[in-house]
């Protein structure tokens, strides 16, 4: 009697698809209501309203003013945009790119690459989890972005305050230098393309 050999079917190991692609294809594929925004931080997807009246005035101001800092230079000031960075997606209050955005798209052209973004600023919305996210989660992300300057602007940050974040350190996820102003001090933007541009009481005013 011949003995048959059995026949093992060979196991394929069909890889899993580690955390920021599974983010990053469930953040593409999202369809919000109108009036809120969904971010890739930290890994995990934030959904979050938009900005409440207060919040609105402060970035208006903030941009128009830019406008006129950044006329004449080859940089503008943009609003509801996605800064994108590694399979992460963020949505700046707003930041500070290239005229020409074509010229640094990601590679989905779902938004621009943070390599090419200057400047990033976060009106902080009240909320603990809102103070969190801008103060110390978007703090790091940017960081490791190596964007070259985050500006927070925070009514809650005692009677109100703007930090002004610049040296990111990549490897360590947080910036080298930081100054704090409160609010009625003009707080300067110290390098980039806003370089001298200053945020003071015509802009944080109540």
């Amino acid at each position: 009697m011949t003995a048959l050999a059995h026949e093992v079917t060979p196991v394929v190991n069909n890889p899993v698809p580690d955390l920021d692609e599974v983010l990053w294809q469930a953040w593409k594929a999202m369809d919000l209501p109108e009036g809120y925004r969904a971010e890739i931080i930290e890994g995990a997807i934030e959904v979050s309203p938009t900005g409440r009246r207060r919040h609105t005035v402060l970035i208006n101001r903030l941009r128009r003013a830019l406008d006129a800092h950044l006329k004449g230079s080859d940089y503008a000031a943009y609003q509801d945009g996605n800064v994108i960075y590694r399979r992460k997606a963020w949505i700046p209050d707003l930041f500070i790119a290239p005229e020409d955005l074509d010229g640094i798209p990601d590679e989905e052209d779902l938004g621009v690459d943070a390599a090419g973004v200057a400047m990033v600023v976060e009106v902080v919305s009240p909320g603990r989890r809102n103070i969190e996210r801008d103060r110390v989660r978007k703090r790091r992300e940017y960081a490791r972005a190596g964007i070259p300057v985050y500006v927070i602007i925070d009514d809650s940050d005692e009677e109100g305050a703007v930090l002004v974040l610049t040296l990111p350190n990549d490897k360590k996820a947080t910036y080298e230098e930081e100054h704090r102003v409160p609010y009625g001090t003009e707080a300067v933007v110290p390098s980039g393309p806003a370089k001298g541009f200053t945020i003071g009481e015509e802009i944080t005013r109540s």
